[in-house]
C-alpha cells in the first residue's frame, strides 16, 4: 500500500527482522526430524548457510573447513589471498593498527595488484583438500578473473557488488553481460546484490544459478549511512523471493534466494528462511570463529576503495570454534552459536519440515518482539543484550 511521503513522493513501509516474528501453528515437529538441506549452484548443502567472502571471514583454510562442515565459504579475489602470497601477515598487520590509522592502511594494502598465480593457487589448495571451492569478484574485472579460476577447478563463481544491475551505463567502460558470463564460465555463477522484485526477477534471466540479496544490512557495511541505499532485510528477502516464484511459473527454472547480510543470531537467519530465503550468507557470526582470519576482528568489502571508504573494521571477539557456531554445542545464551540448532528448533516449533514448509510459516509484524518482557535482560547485558 502506498503512503504518502509528501505531496511529491509515494512511498512503502519496508521491515527488518527486529520488526517481525514468526507464528507456530498447530503442527510441531520434533527438531532432530527437520531437514535444513539446500541446493546453491548444483551443490546440495548440509547446512543453508554460505560464509561471506570477506578477509576477516574466509581464508582457504576456512573455505575449506566451511565445507567439509556443510556450507560454503566465499574466498574473495578482491582480498589478500590473492594479492599477497603470505596474506597471513597482512592479516596480522591489521588487526593490530589503531582505528585512526585503518583506513589509510587498508587503500595502501589493497593497492597491491591481483595476481593470477594465487588466484591459482588458493583455488587448488581448496579443491586439494576435497572441498567446493568458491570466489567471489566485483563485476569489473569479473571477466578477466572468472576464466582463470574457471580453469584452475572452481566449483562455483560469485559476482557481487554493492549493487549490481543488468542495465548498467557508464561513459568509460563496457557493463559486463551476465548472460553471456554465464555461457562463458560453464560453472555456476551467483550474482548479487539486489533488494528488488524487478531487478531479481531480470537478473534470473540471465541464467545466474543464484541470486544474493541484500544492500548494507552487515555488521561492518557502512554503505546505508555513505550512500543512503538499502532496504530492510524482511521486505527485500520476501520481495526477491516473490520473483524467483513467478520466474519458476513461468520458465521451471528455480533460482535460489540467498540472503546476504543483517543475520547476527539464530533467529535472524531463521526469519530470513521464513520471509522466503533458501539459504544465508553471513559474515560477522563466522568472524567470530577462532579459526577465522580476521583475529577476531571484521571489515567491509568496499573498506579500502582510494576514493569513498564504506565499511568498518568492527571488533567481534572470538567467542569459539566455527563447528561450535554452526553446529554447537552452545557456550553463550544469546543465539550466537549453535546456528543450525537454533534452525531446526524454530522449525520444530513452527511445524516445518523442510525449508520449503518454512518458507510458509505464517510471519507477523511485532515491533515489540525485542523489548517485550526483557527489562531484566537489557539492564543486566544477558541473553539478546549482550
Amino acid at each position: 500500500m502506498d503512503i504518502a511521503l509528501g505531496k511529491a513522493k509515494k512511498t512503502r513501509r519496508a521491515y527488518g527482522f527486529d520488526e517481525i516474528a514468526l507464528v507456530p501453528s498447530i503442527i510441531t515437529i520434533n527438531p532432530d526430524d527437520t531437514e535444513i538441506t539446500a541446493t546453491i549452484g548444483g551443490k546440495k548443502l548440509a547446512l543453508p548457510i554460505i560464509a561471506s567472502a570477506m578477509d576477516g571471514v574466509i581464508s582457504p583454510q576456512t573455505a575449506i573447513l566451511m565445507s567439509k562442515l556443510g556450507g560454503l565459504g566465499v574466498l574473495n579475489l578482491q582480498g589478500v589471498w590473492s594479492r599477497y602470497d603470505e596474506a597471513d601477515k597482512i592479516l596480522e598487520k591489521i588487526s593490530s593498527i589503531s582505528k585512526e590509522e585503518y583506513v589509510p592502511l587498508m587503500q595502501k594494502l589493497y593497492l597491491e595488484p591481483i595476481k593470477k598465480e594465487l588466484i591459482i593457487k588458493r583455488v587448488k589448495e581448496i579443491k586439494a583438500a576435497g572441498a567446493t571451492a568458491v570466489v567471489s569478484s566485483i563485476p569489473q574485472e569479473a571477466i578477466e578473473l572468472g576464466p582463470i579460476a574457471r580453469d584452475a577447478g572452481v566449483d562455483i563463481f560469485v559476482v557481487q557488488s554493492t549493487v549490481l544491475s543488468t542495465k548498467h551505463k557508464s561513459s568509460s567502460s563496457e557493463p559486463l553481460d551476465l548472460k553471456k558470463f554465464c555461457e562463458m564460465m560453464r560453472v555456476p555463477v551467483l550474482v548479487g546484490n539486489c533488494v528488488t522484485y524487478e531487478v531479481a526477477l531480470t537478473l534470473m534471466g540471465t541464467g545466474v544459478a543464484g541470486i544474493l540479496v541484500g544492500i548494507g544490512p552487515g555488521a561492518a557495511c557502512t554503505s546505508r549511512g555513505v550512500l543512503g541505499v538499502g532496504l530492510p532485510m524482511a521486505t527485500a528477502i520476501a520481495d526477491c523471493a516473490g520473483a524467483r516464484d513467478a520466474y519458476f511459473k513461468e520458465n521451471n527454472v528455480y533460482v535460489p534466494i540467498i540472503a546476504d547480510g543483517g543475520m547476527a543470531v539464530g533467529g535472524d537467519i531463521c526469519k530470513a528462511i521464513a520471509c522466503g530465503a533458501d539459504a544465508v550468507m553471513i559474515g560477522s557470526p563466522i568472524a567470530r570463529a577462532a579459526e577465522a582470519p580476521g583475529r577476531g576482528f571484521h571489515w567491509g568489502m568496499a573498506t579500502p576503495s582510494p576514493t569513498l571508504p564504506r565499511g568498518s573494521r568492527i571488533k567481534v571477539g572470538t567467542i569459539g570454534s566455527l563447528k561450535e557456531i554452526l553446529l554447537g554445542p552452545a557456550k553463550y545464551d544469546d543465539g550466537s552459536m549453535n546456528l543450525a540448532g537454533a534452525l531446526r528448533t524454530s522449525m520444530g516449533t513452527l511445524g516445518a519440515a523442510n525449508l520449503k514448509e518454512m518458507q510458509q510459516v505464517d510471519v507477523v509484524i511485532a515491533p515489540s518482539l525485542l523489548t517485550e518482557g526483557k527489562v531484566y535482560q537489557k539492564a543486566q547485558q544477558l541473553g539478546m543484550y549482550k
